[in-house]
């Protein structure tokens, strides 16, 4: 942002009434969306604008007034963000939204404008409370997490808060906002990745149906994170790097009416030479007897391939996919034959994929013998067609010859499941473990300060999560830490009756420091990095656990030392009723 417009933006915050809605500003990319990784004074900044000190609900800005108001607002507090049950009925979830969380809190200001509208919203409040307000930031807190695009599992602490609490409790509501969707979009993603099979390619189509701007944008990083190949999406293409795929829309078929609407027909060949493509498309049609076809049809594919003759990828199913788009499609990939380029292959939209698939796949290879041109034979068939998990495993158990899934609809919109629950609770203050209980027994929280373990097999397997209380008692918590080799007491957290011992071949520490006196730890990976790394995570999981219906429930277990400051907590905390 220039020092001009700078100081115009500033002109009008000053201007603005505290009373009635701020002016909406045009949005720019400079506005509205950060480009640089940190900000003038260094801190890392949040991607998206909108993500400030106000993106919160109301009730954490009262609370802090009344710890201000009341003398509590620098205990000291532990907050963990977990989530009770993995989503879509599975056994497991994907980390997603870590990097945003930690440049939210690197960069948590509240700015002189904020503030005004705080002061309207409190008009009775202190102005003390106002002036803390002015100077508070997050170089008091820490936070430990797991490592983004982990495989994680209900009740484990993807992060840990720790710090005063007016700025923990400051910090809720944001921070479930950036990972409840973030994550539930990537687990939705590997979802179909595992459906749709290592060996095809999976694309994420969905930003006319996403839930606005932010939502399209957050399901293309967070698709691809989960193990998509590439999106449709322009925008998110050229800010997060995303590949970027597509072909043309049934609009640009129906467009064309006859040959009239071609004006120039030719093309010039790969050794510069200039042909009439359409009527080299045209005498392969009469040679191959598909006369039948629809002209306009063939028109409309023979323009497409003249602006992309070597990425000729034809929708074929605007009129009839087997008795003309397919037809049209080989006239036209002949005619580029002839002239040195090599078509890409068709898009399905709809009826029956299976069928389609396989039958397009034959035609390739009859016309591919025909003229001697193997490659034919191996034409790239895209489907999409509203498809989710359900409809990619009926396709593999009819069998396909589809070899790229693009994705829209119930990708981006989680349309099974719309959210994830992730909630954010208060497990201990002031040095003391606190327990919050239900009578839903999986509502309980589990107290203090916990760090996870994930202990291995001998096949390379995650067995069991075992969360540890971490106490004030360094040797002691030491000696809680599992050993790889070594006999390790696994616990149920509620049922007593439920416990194993482990002897893990390997011993993984889950939580890492990521952010300590203002400032990140380790760089933050690429998204590149993070979904490498999300992929090599499911690759190591059982088999029984990721599939899609009926998955055998993964163990996450408690040590003995965190089992018994639970139990001793809960029953401290409930009354002992009275019978007369």
């Amino acid at each position: 942002m220039t020092q001009q417009n700078s100081n115009k933006r500033k002109n009008e915050d000053n201007h603005s009434s505290a009373s009635t809605p701020r002016e909406l500003k045009r949005a720019t990319t400079v506005d509205y969306i950060y480009n640089d990784q940190e900000s003038s004074n260094g801190r890392l900044k949040p991607l998206n604008g909108f993500v400030t000190p106000l993106l919160t609900d109301l009730y954490q800005i009262t609370m802090a007034y009344s710890l201000w108001k009341n003398n509590r607002h620098e205990v000291s507090t532990v907050f963990d963000l977990y989530f009770r049950k993995s989503p879509f009925g599975g056994e497991f979830t994907i980390f997603g939204g870590l990097e945003e969380v930690v440049r939210f809190v690197s960069d948590f200001r509240y700015t002189p404008d904020q503030l005004q509208h705080i002061r309207t919203m409190l008009p009775t409040c202190d102005q003390g409370f106002i002036d803390y307000l002015s100077k508070l930031d997050s170089s008091e807190v820490t936070i430990h997490a797991i490592k983004e695009g982990s495989v994680v599992f209900p009740r484990i602490p993807l992060v840990r808060i720790e710090g005063p609490m007016i700025i923990c409790q400051l910090l809720e509501t944001t921070l479930l906002c950036l990972i409840n969707f973030a994550s539930l979009v990537a687990t939705n993603a590997a979802r179909h990745r595992l459906a749709v099979g290592k060996d095809k390619v999976m694309l994420e189509f969905g930003l006319r149906r996403a839930q606005g701007p932010d939502g399209g944008m957050s399901a293309s990083r967070y698709s691809y994170l989960g193990g998509a190949d590439g999106t449709s999406n322009v925008m998110a293409n050229y800010f997060f790097g995303i590949p970027i795929k597509g072909t043309h829309a049934h609009s640009f078929v129906t467009s064309y009416n006859s040959v009239e609407d071609l004006k120039d027909k030719t093309i010039v060949d790969t050794q510069g030479k200039k042909h009439d493509l359409l009527e080299l498309a045209l005498s392969f049609r009469k040679e191959l007897g598909y006369e039948m076809s629809s002209m306009s049809e063939l028109v409309a594919f023979v323009a497409y391939a003249r602006s992309f003759p070597t990425g000729f990828l034809a929708l074929v199913d605007t009129y009839d996919t087997l008795n003309s788009g397919v037809l049209n499609f080989l006239c036209v990939a002949l005619a580029l034959d002839r002239l040195g380029y090599k078509g890409l292959g068709i898009r399905l939209d709809s009826g029956d994929l299976s069928y389609l698939s396989k039958a397009s796949r034959k035609l390739f290879k009859q016309v591919g013998e025909k003229y001697q041109l193997d490659y034919f034979e191996k034409f790239t068939i895209v489907a999409s067609n509203d498809l989710n998990e359900p409809t990619i495993a009926a396709l593999n158990r009819q069998g396909h010859e589809i070899d790229t899934f693009a994705i829209g609809t119930n990708l981006v919109t989680c349309q099974a499941q719309p959210a994830l629950g992730c909630v954010y609770k208060l497990v201990e203050l002031d040095g003391s473990p606190r327990i919050k209980l239900s009578q839903e027994a999986n509502k309980i929280t589990l107290p203090g300060r916990k760090d996870c373990y994930r202990l291995i097999g001998s096949e390379g397997h995650p067995l069991v999560d075992l969360l540890v209380h971490v106490g004030s008692d360094e040797k002691e918590n030491q000696q809680q830490i599992p050993k790889p080799g070594e006999k390790v007491l696994c616990l149920h957290p509620f049922e007593e009756q439920k416990r194993v011992y482990v002897t893990p071949v390997k011993v993984e520490k889950l939580h890492h420091i990521v952010f300590q006196n203002g400032e990140l730890v380790n760089p933050l990976p690429t998204l590149e990095e993070t979904r490498s790394f999300c992929l090599s995570e499911l690759s190591r999981v059982r088999e029984d656990h990721l599939r899609s219906s009926n998955p055998t429930p993964y163990k996450v277990s408690v040590s003995k030392n965190l089992y018994d400051t639970l139990h001793k907590l809960w029953l401290e905390s409930v009354p002992v009723k009275e019978m007369k």
